[in-house]
């Protein structure tokens, strides 16, 4: 049995969400980067370097990727042979408090959804799977609004052949169109229940960007993955909207087995600026 004690945690938030926000996942980065080697029309590279440059920029001078600091969604696997000493969710909560004021990143959480006001306390989405081991994994993914308010999620008959799927994928990039800052990663979750899909969808845009067909569980989702990517791109939206071979960077897909009546279908979009930070202990 490993303990680990909750301050830990806290402290561990709290660098995470700095990180995540100041510093652009390499894998992003490269994406970005051959994007703009690839793309032909001159509008659209200068845009992309000016996206590369910005995240380079905001590493070298410790200062936010993007004004909007997004939710912070905190991702936990706990290995079932973990014990935790002090409050679990107290630590997440002030872990990502203490991080956004050491980091000088903007709240922009507002305590009532329907009264709104002023920014108030800090909390976090927090998602935990138990699983085997005796470690703990912590992803803080700051997710920006511009993006995750374009999500969106289906409930298909069962009977929905991938024809259809794929429509209410690309219908749902149309629909985001340059509102939500692209070239785009896009996650998607198929099966489970409602509320499942949409997680898997999420947690879809952990996946690192490989730029290539490997390392997939299985050959068709990858070829899916790869088929929808060429098709999202062949939008011509481009980069910030403004037209372009890149509108997306890549398509992730998780599944999750589902009812027999049901096929459930989710899309969520990040922005250009796919920030998240993961840390074991």
């Amino acid at each position: 049995m490993k303990i680990i004690k909750a301050d830990k945690i806290r402290d561990v938030i709290s660098d995470l969400c700095i990180q995540a926000n100041l510093n652009l996942r390499k894998d992003a980065l490269d994406a970005l980067k051959r994007a703009y080697s690839n793309e032909k029309g001159l509008r659209a590279k200068r845009i992309l370097k000016a996206i590369i440059d910005n995240a380079v920029y905001a590493k070298s001078k410790k200062i936010a990727i993007c004004q909007d600091t997004g939710f912070p969604c905190v991702f936990i696997e706990l290995g079932q042979n973990v014990r935790i000493i002090g409050d679990f969710k107290a630590s997440i909560n002030k872990g990502v408090e203490l991080g956004y004021k050491k980091g000088f990143l903007r709240n922009s959480i507002i305590k009532d959804p329907l009264l709104r006001g002023k920014s108030g306390s800090l909390p976090a989405v927090t998602h935990v799977d138990i699983v085997p081991g005796n470690r703990l994994k912590i992803t803080v993914l700051p997710k920006g609004f511009g993006c995750e308010n374009k999500s969106q999620l289906k409930m298909f008959n069962p009977t929905a052949g991938w024809d259809e799927i794929k429509k209410f994928i690309i219908d749902s990039i149309k629909i985001a169109g340059p509102n939500a800052c692209p070239p785009y990663v896009i996650g998607v979750g198929i099966g489970g229940t409602a509320d499942y899909a949409c997680l898997l969808a999420k947690k879809a845009l952990l996946r690192k960007i490989t730029g290539k067909l490997a390392n997939r569980l299985t050959g068709k989702l990858f070829k899916l993955e790869q088929g929808l990517l060429n098709d999202i791109n062949r939008l011509n939206i481009g980069p910030m909207g403004l037209g372009g071979k890149t509108t997306c960077l890549a398509v992730n897909i998780e599944t999750y087995p589902t009812h027999i009546a049901g096929l459930p279908v989710a899309v969520n979009i990040s922005c250009h600026a796919l920030r998240s930070a993961v840390k074991k202990i």
